[in-house]
């Protein structure tokens, strides 16, 4: 049983309100087609009392990361919190302003800046700063830089910051970004009984996603930049929250940026969205060094979400318990997995270390302690826990018919769960629900009794994307799935490398109706001196590169001479027009034929 801190403990209101200089008002962001692409003032009911529908500490959590407006960290340093999941952070320089991470959306990030500057003057930007490759911290640069305005602005990433931060699109995107819908409650509405918080931020903006790409790396710790006057100090943290990330320090302003490697609450090894599980050994291990090497450089330490922390010892205890934190889940997890137990059985024996119950920041707003441990159980031993019983089972269709068999049929089924909510056994509730439902999709008492149980398991939840996900799931069981479109016209296409693009391509091939084809495309791109070669041969879409004037050993059946910027075009389906080709251009067209387009609102909580 997890035991809370104090809700007498005011200090996380008393540094989210500290520093605070204005708030935008009201708090609606809108596209240039009048679509609201943010609304923080749908929050204002937070201001109330806790209700029953909501668990009281992810409320007192929304009610931090609810705060709007700008603030002054330190001097010379300002963050615009509450116009988008993340923050964004301004640094005036001699001339202008560095910014750090410029939110999601374009819309939002300028609202930040227009914001920034009604308080402090219209300072130009001198500067752009990505902490990490998660579309939350470059998705808005152009509505700091506009197109045509990024001369002579250094953007300094991490190194492989723009392989990282595309390469999500390419792969698993749309599963991802569907799965996010759930993750951040983007259908539910913003209410008590709703919507209240994703633990990190409040939600994700829906404007338009853009990127540029960096001008300078940062390629070791140590490595020290000057821009616009700012001296700055990096570390860098690879393989943490995010594959591509640094922390890093302004000594002249005594003031530590820790991107988001240590925010005010457990984040995730795993994100219920999907992703590469991340590396909760070397996470804690760079926390560790963040404490010695920024070591009596500053007085105050800000991340890329929440609150700042003022005071150096205040920091380091933040630094150590999130760096405890980390290495605790990481150690017992192997502890136990070595001792046989598999994921489920460690995720329920795990508890923390009383010491960091008590920490607000540990608390698994975001990340949880039970879906951290499974994903460090995965990434050492994967999906199989071993027994063979799990190696080859049915599945979830045919298993739901045959456990609802196994019940005694769809009403006896009904009967028993509704007895496992009477008992307030909800979780196998809903995990024999669940069967019912995927055994007949049809069953409307099964669904309405599932979504009656989702709400239910959400509404008592502490982690913020638990609660999206359960209440998610009643009302996709109530009124279906839906979809959100995302706008990355913005420069995200252009920042995918000839690599991506063609990658992007071949993970949509209809494999068994491509079985029988046999066909090469050549791809000359002038603009970058290389020859592509793609064949597609059973079933499967491969490339390889060659510098461009290597003649091919066997000619392809067409190849294209063209710039990239063409080549985008002719995957947009623009055609041929105006591009060189040589050989059968119908080979093309054959290979197109077999590129499907994913669903993009698949069924989750229904087959």
């Amino acid at each position: 049983m997890s035991h809370l801190p104090s809700f007498e403990d005011t200090t996380d209101f008393d540094n989210a309100d500290r520093g605070f200089l204005g708030a935008m008002v009201p708090a609606v962001v809108r596209a240039a087609d009048g679509r609201v692409v943010w609304d923080n003032d749908a929050y204002d009911y937070l201001k109330g009392e806790c209700p029953d529908t909501a668990n009281p500490s992810l409320w007192r959590q929304a009610q931090l990361t609810a705060k709007q407006g700008l603030y002054e960290v330190t001097d010379g340093i300002y963050q615009v919190r509450g116009l988008d999941l993340s923050n964004m952070t301004l640094v005036e320089g001699d001339r202008g302003v560095i910014v750090i991470d410029p939110l999601i959306s374009t819309e939002c990030a300028a609202a930040a800046l227009a914001l920034y500057r009604e308080h402090r003057g219209d300072r130009p930007v001198t500067g752009l700063i990505y902490t990490h490759s998660h579309g939350d911290h470059f998705g808005g640069a152009r509505g700091v830089l506009p197109e045509g305005s990024e001369a002579g602005v250094p953007v300094i990433a991490p190194v492989g910051f723009l392989e990282h931060a595309v390469s999500e699109n390419v792969y698993a995107g749309n599963a991802m970004t569907r799965r996010a819908m759930f993750m951040y409650g983007d259908r539910l509405p913003k209410a008590p009984d709703g919507q209240i918080s994703a633990g990190l931020g409040m939600t994700t903006s829906t404007g338009t996603v853009s990127l540029i790409p960096p001008t300078l790396d940062i390629t070791r710790t140590g490595q020290e930049e000057s821009v616009d006057g700012v001296r700055i100090v990096f570390q860098l943290t690879p393989g943490t929250e995010a594959p591509s990330e640094m922390n890093f320090s302004f000594p002249q302003r005594r003031a530590l940026c820790l991107a988001e490697n240590a925010t005010h609450n457990m984040h995730n090894i795993l994100t219920l969205r999907g992703a590469v599980v991340r590396d909760a050994r070397i996470w804690s291990r760079y926390l560790d060094e963040a404490i010695e090497f920024f070591d009596d450089s500053y007085d105050v330490a800000f991340a890329s979400h929440h609150w700042p922390t003022w005071g150096r010892e205040n920091v380091v205890t933040l630094l150590s318990e999130q760096r405890d934190l980390y290495a605790y889940m990481h150690d017992q997890t192997l502890r136990m997995l070595n001792s046989g137990l598999t994921g489920p059985e460690l995720a329920e024996e795990m508890r923390l270390p009383p010491a960091l119950e008590q920490a607000w920041h540990a608390r698994g707003y975001y990340g949880s302690l039970s879906h951290n441990t499974k994903a460090i159980y995965q990434r050492y031993l994967g999906w199989f826990d071993g027994n063979p019983a799990h190696l080859w089972e049915h599945p979830p269709v045919e298993l739901a018919k045959r456990y609802v068999d196994l019940a005694g049929g769809a009403d006896a089924a009904l009967a028993k769960a509704r007895g496992y909510v009477g008992g307030g056994d909800l979780r196998f509730a809903a995990t024999l629900l669940n069967h019912l439902v995927f055994a007949e999709p049809e069953n409307t008492a099964a669904k309405e009794e599932l979504a009656w149980v989702y709400e239910k398991l959400g509404q008592g939840s502490e982690n913020g994307t638990w609660r999206n996900f359960y209440l998610m799931a009643a009302l996709e069981l109530r009124q279906g799935p839906g979809t959100i479109e995302l706008d990355t016209s913005g420069g995200m296409a252009m920042a995918l490398t000839t690599e991506m693009l063609i990658d992007s391509i071949a993970v949509r091939v209809d494999g068994p109706r491509a079985w029988d084809e046999d066909l090469t495309v050549d791809l000359a791109l002038t603009d970058e001196g290389r020859r592509h070669r793609l064949t597609l041969h059973n079933g499967a879409l491969t490339h390889r590169a060659v510098a461009l004037d290597t003649a091919p050993k066997t000619p392809a059946q067409c190849t294209l001479t063209l710039t990239k910027p063409q080549l985008l075009g002719v995957l947009a389906g623009r055609g041929l027009d105006g591009i060189q080709h040589e050989g059968d251009p119908a080979v093309l067209a054959r290979l197109f034929s077999y590129v499907t387009e994913p669903d993009k609102s698949f069924a989750i909580v229904t087959p």
